[in-house]
C-alpha cells in the first residue's frame, strides 16, 4: 500500500466498502445530543460498553431530559461504560453548562466552539471534535488512537494530535474539488466517514 497523502489513504479506504452495514455518517444518532453523551462515555471503554450505557439511558437522550435526571441515577445507568462516578458528574455538568449558555441542543448545535468544549471538565481534543463532527455537523476531522496506529504502520509519525488533524483537513481541502462529488459536497460527511472507516479498518485487524 502507496500512501503519500490523505487522499491516497482515503480513497484506499474507501475501495474496500468498510462502512457498507453503518448509518450514513457512521457515528449512530448523529446530530442529537445523545453523541455528546455517547462521546463522553466512550473514553477508556470500548463501544459494546457504551451501547449497554445509552440503552441504560433511553428517554433521558434528549437534553432537555438528561438535565433532570438525578446525578446518582445517571451514574448507575452508564457503570457499564466505567469510570461511572468520574463520566457521570462530568455529563451532569456538562448538560447544565450546555442549557444554561445555549439554552437549547439546537442552540448548541449552532453556536458551540471547540473553544468552549475544551475548557469544559473532561473534555479533551478528540472528544471535542467528535462532538463538532457527529453531534453538531461541523467540519471537523476527529484523531483518535486507530488513527495514529494506521498512519505509524504506513510509515508516518507525528508529533500531535494537531499536526494529524491539519494533515487530514489540508490535505482533502486541497484536493477537494477532485473528491467532493464522492461525499456529495458535503466535507462534514468526508470526514465523518473516513475517521469511520479508519477505525472499522482497525476494528478488523487489517492494520500491520
Amino acid at each position: 500500500m502507496q500512501i503519500d497523502n490523505p487522499i491516497d489513504l482515503l480513497l484506499y479506504l474507501k475501495s474496500l466498502n468498510l462502512l457498507e452495514q453503518k448509518p450514513k455518517f457512521w457515528w449512530p444518532n448523529f446530530g442529537r445530543f445523545e453523541v455528546v453523551v455517547g462521546a463522553i462515555l466512550t473514553q477508556n471503554t470500548k463501544w459494546e460498553n457504551v451501547e449497554k450505557s445509552l440503552a441504560n439511558l433511553k428517554g433521558f437522550l434528549e437534553l432537555e431530559e438528561f438535565v433532570k435526571l438525578d446525578i446518582d441515577y445517571l451514574k448507575e445507568y452508564i457503570r457499564p461504560s466505567g469510570f461511572y462516578n468520574q463520566k457521570g458528574v462530568r455529563l451532569h455538568k456538562l448538560a447544565q453548562n450546555i442549557m444554561q449558555e445555549f439554552g437549547s441542543f439546537e442552540g448548541f448545535r449552532e453556536n458551540v466552539s471547540r473553544e468552549w468544549l475544551l475548557k469544559q471538565k473532561g473534555i479533551g481534543l478528540e472528544s471535542a471534535d467528535s462532538i463538532l463532527c457527529y453531534a453538531c455537523g461541523r467540519d471537523e476531522f476527529v484523531v483518535d488512537s486507530y488513527t495514529n496506529r494506521l498512519l505509524k504502520s504506513i510509515g508516518y509519525e507525528f508529533e500531535s494530535y494537531e499536526d494529524i488533524k491539519n494533515w487530514f483537513e489540508n490535505g482533502i481541502i486541497e484536493s477537494w474539488n477532485e473528491i467532493s462529488e464522492l461525499y456529495e459536497d458535503n466535507l462534514n460527511l468526508c470526514y465523518a466517514r473516513l475517521h469511520g472507516k479508519i477505525v472499522e479498518f482497525n476494528k478488523r485487524g487489517l492494520v500491520h
